[in-house]
């Protein structure tokens, strides 16, 4: 089991740290050779999702990692990343990859002064932490299922294997998110192999 990171920018160690934790393998994408790679899972960790965006095309990502995710690699996305699944950003006429049937607003919670944490339920792990931070939330779907809401805002979403988060899993003591993910990719991995 391996399960790569996007490395470009954001948080994306932490992502290593975890997985590391849950006795995964990891590695990092940064350049287009990186994905010639076999890998059975992808991280989008949060960070700057317009800076993430304009990098991955920049670097020729873009489009082979768009086929891998419509062709069921599965993906974790957390915050920014999110942002980058989204078929429709509600504040922005421009989307990145597009492949799961949901619309966020970016920066819903405020900026850094509106960062929060708290404790929240989560469809098939129970009360889970979860860190906000200048976070988006899922303003509605199109058929992606919500896993968890927050203050009334929907905040965790899953579509085949795409599994978005608007918080950062990675932040926190808790690795229930992580290892939710790795048993999506080993389905995955069994079904493939």
């Amino acid at each position: 089991m391996r399960i790569a990171v996007l490395a470009l920018q954001g948080d994306f160690i932490e992502h290593e740290q975890k997985l590391s934790e849950c006795g995964v393998d990891t590695f990092e994408i940064r350049q287009l050779a990186d994905i010639e790679r076999d890998f059975d899972g992808l991280i989008l960790p949060g960070g700057e999702s317009t800076t993430i965006g304009k990098l991955l095309r920049e670097l020729g990502l873009y489009a082979p990692l768009k086929q891998k995710i419509e062709n069921g690699l599965p993906v974790l996305a957390t915050c920014a990343g999110m942002i980058l699944l989204a078929e429709k950003i509600a504040n922005d006429d421009k989307t990145h990859f597009g492949t799961m049937a949901i619309t966020v607003k970016r920066n819903a919670y405020g900026r850094q002064l509106g960062s929060f944490r708290t404790l929240s339920e989560m469809k098939g792990l129970g009360v889970i932490p979860m860190t906000f931070i200048r976070a988006p939330y899922i303003e509605q779907t199109n058929g992606a299922e919500i896993l968890a809401t927050v203050q009334g805002k929907s905040v965790a979403a899953r579509q085949g294997n795409q599994l978005a988060l608007a918080f950062h899993p990675e932040l926190d003591d808790s690795n229930d998110i992580f290892n939710y993910f790795i048993d999506i990719c080993k389905a995955y991995k069994s079904t493939t192999k």
